[in-house]
């Protein structure tokens, strides 16, 4: 007898069946639509047999794991279509990522893949889907799988291969002519795919080591319905008229060099105003709530990073020790450890804490050449970090004001709409946490507590906990679709053991601080691109580099416009005068195209009057003003943190 639960209903087999069986059974509407079953918690293939008492949960194309699924069966699909052409193509890995997937191949060196050979690709994909091949798992021996991909001289998968235990179980799936060295789990057969897309090819060394060979790199997507696909890569067609990369080379706002180096990008004027209103925007914000920012140095000593954990962890990301008078100094990949010593740096007492320490803070992380991307993934960035050291007893008040700092900067940007809750807690089966199963059980309850106290709503993923707590995670999805956490608050219960960091308490007791490590507005870098995407450099006036563009009509009017120039920026107000003997017309076509909140435009009338008349660039309304009411308008909508232009007559 094998029991299975339900969506809280308990159902009895005589006999074990197939995931597929059970759901024919249990939920027959549902069963055509499954993609894999959840049990106890594992994402298994719907073809194996559930032989104990559990718990299932069947997914479908609408849940996060069963496109996971689908993608990654998909990514097989392409790998049998790219054999068939290709015989002797060699086969790296093939996962799924947001919104799709990708296959690294080696096509020899006689061989290319180029946008040419799509078409053929895909027919071949489709193909394959009206077949309905079943995907087919198969557990063998290390030398078995050996053998197997041995005798198809796939040196790539024999690499993966000799990586695994000599006695770990592997998993091979085949489906039509294609065998594959797999976990899963996968569709039931390939009649799921209804509509694919390749959607370009890269270059990618294998394993993302530079030392190794360049493979190429098919970048591609599938749905189970032609519509989807239609409305994807619409979706994709209105996310490159907002890519960040193209807006800032449009806009001028940042570029990059081959001698600087790839991820390393270099910030033009107007890019460098944006980044400096939001610094200026963030610690003045700080500061009204208690924080104590400070300056760090860039580099410490390898021992810090050894004694807090990020060494052993993360020493992959971090740049190589460079030797400096004969001790080994690294760039830092995190300041935590620099705001320790400043709290450690003198006692405190319980009647002291909390302490908020604040710092823009330039942080170096070693990331793959193929994975930098304009300024969402850099090399170097800049941190709007903190860390706040408290006792027990104000951890959740500390935790709130944290999150609610956030939220204030999310309104002011404009993008509060935009962000999702994500609770991240620790996975039992990594090793990567910090070993104290009871401190990890209270502090994720409290954690939890915490958010259903604000009334948040969140989702819960295991295994994206910091090594050293839990952490709730502020979640956006850029113009493509892709999710990325931008902001993070978190609770930390181990550093300050590690570090020795004490207060003494009303008894005369030392005790250990808890520190909350916080990002109000996250990388400067990344939230910058996603400003730039989600405004399509249309900025609200508070951010926007330039704010006024002053349009002269004929040179007769120069000095009054240099007069009028010198007036706004005495007002600290961002302004720049188009005085090219152009005509009218053209500057404001191209005062528009650089989305300059507000044309001014100068001639006879407004230089007799002693006033000028404002174009909005929203509406392009205008309205001739004095200069005077012109800047009180304006002031009161950037003091405001405006997000719509209002400063004319609308």
């Amino acid at each position: 007898m094998v029991k299975i639960n339900y969506k809280d209903t308990e159902n009895q087999f005589s006999e074990p069946l197939s995931g597929l069986e059970i759901c024919n059974q249990i939920d027959k509407q549902l069963a055509d639509k499954a993609i894999v079953v959840c049990v106890n918690g594992e994402i298994r293939d719907l073809s194996r047999l559930i032989e104990s008492d559990s718990e299932v949960e069947f997914l479908t194309w609408e849940s996060p794991e069963g496109k996971e699924t689908f993608w990654h069966s998909a990514a097989h699909m392409l790998a049998e279509a790219v054999q068939f052409f290709y015989p002797e193509a060699k086969f790296g890995i093939g996962p799924a990522i947001d919104n799709g997937f990708y296959y690294d191949i080696d096509f020899g060196r006689n061989m290319s893949f180029s946008e040419d050979e799509f078409k053929k690709i895909e027919d071949k994909m489709l193909e394959l889907s009206k077949q309905k091949l079943p995907f087919i798992r198969k557990e063998v021996r290390k030398k078995d799988a050996l053998a197997l991909f041995s005798s198809k001289n796939e040196n790539y998968k024999i690499e993966l291969i000799n990586d695994l235990e000599e006695n770990q179980p592997i998993t091979l799936y085949s489906q039509g002519n294609f065998v594959d060295l797999c976990r899963g789990a996968h569709l039931p057969h390939t009649g799921f795919v209804k509509a694919v897309k390749i959607l370009k090819v890269s270059g990618a060394y294998w394993r993302g080591d530079e030392n190794n060979k360049q493979l190429t790199r098919i970048y591609a997507t599938a749905f189970p319905d032609k519509q989807l696909l239609k409305d994807y890569l619409q979706l994709l067609e209105e996310a490159e008229k907002r890519n960040h990369k193209k807006i800032g080379k449009e806009l001028e706002l940042f570029t990059s060099s081959e001698l600087v180096g790839k991820g390393f990008p270099l910030l033009l004027p107007k890019g460098a105003t944006l980044r400096r209103v939001l610094e200026r925007f963030v610690v003045d914000e700080e500061i009204k709530r208690g924080y104590q920012h400070v300056y760090t140095p860039s580099m410490a000593r390898k021992k810090i990073y050894e004694i807090s954990g990020h060494w052993d962890l993360y020493k992959d990301g971090m740049y190589p020790p460079i030797i400096v008078g004969g001790e080994e100094m690294v760039l830092r990949p995190m300041s935590c450890p620099h705001h320790f010593m400043i709290y450690a740096d003198k006692p405190h007492s319980y009647r002291d804490l909390p302490v908020r320490i604040a710092e823009l803070a330039s942080q170096y992380r070693k990331e793959q050449s193929g994975e930098v991307s304009g300024l969402i993934r850099v090399m170097t960035f800049t941190l709007a970090d903190s860390h706040i050291f408290c006792r027990p007893d104000q951890v959740a008040a500390e935790f709130k004001g944290a999150v609610e700092l956030i939220d204030y900067a999310m309104k002011c940007l404009g993008i509060d709409s935009q962000i999702s809750y994500r609770a991240s807690l620790r996975d039992d089966a990594k090793s990567k946490y910090v070993d104290n199963p009871e401190m990890w059980e209270k502090n994720e309850k409290f954690l939890i507590s915490i958010l259903d106290e604000i009334g948040l709503e969140y989702t819960k993923a295991t295994g994206h906990a910091a090594f050293y707590g839990p952490k709730l995670d502020i979640q956006m999805k850029n113009v493509y679709g892709k999710e990325e956490t931008v902001f993070t608050v978190q609770i930390d219960f181990a550093l300050p053991e590690r570090f020795d960091l004490t207060y003494v308490d009303e008894n005369g007791n030392k005790q250990r601080p808890l520190v909350v490590h916080r990002s109000s507005i996250g990388s400067i870098e990344r939230t910058m691109s996603y400003l730039i995407e989600y405004y399509a450099g249309a900025f609200p006036l508070w951010l926007a580099p330039i704010q006024v563009r002053l349009l002269n009509i004929t040179d007769s009017q120069l000095d009054y416009t240099k007069n009028v120039m010198s007036t706004l920026q005495q007002n600290l107000i961002r302004v720049e005068a188009d005085t090219r003997n152009e005509t009218v017309g053209k500057k404001i076509r191209e005062g528009r195209l650089q989305k300059i909140p507000y044309l001014v435009i100068i001639g006879e009338k407004e230089m007799e009057t002693n006033t000028i008349t404002v174009r909005n660039r929203n509406t392009g309304n205008q309205a001739t003003i004095s200069i005077d009411t012109f800047i009180e308008r304006i002031l009161k909508e950037q003091n405001t943190f405006a997000l719509d232009l209002n400063a004319d007559v609308d």
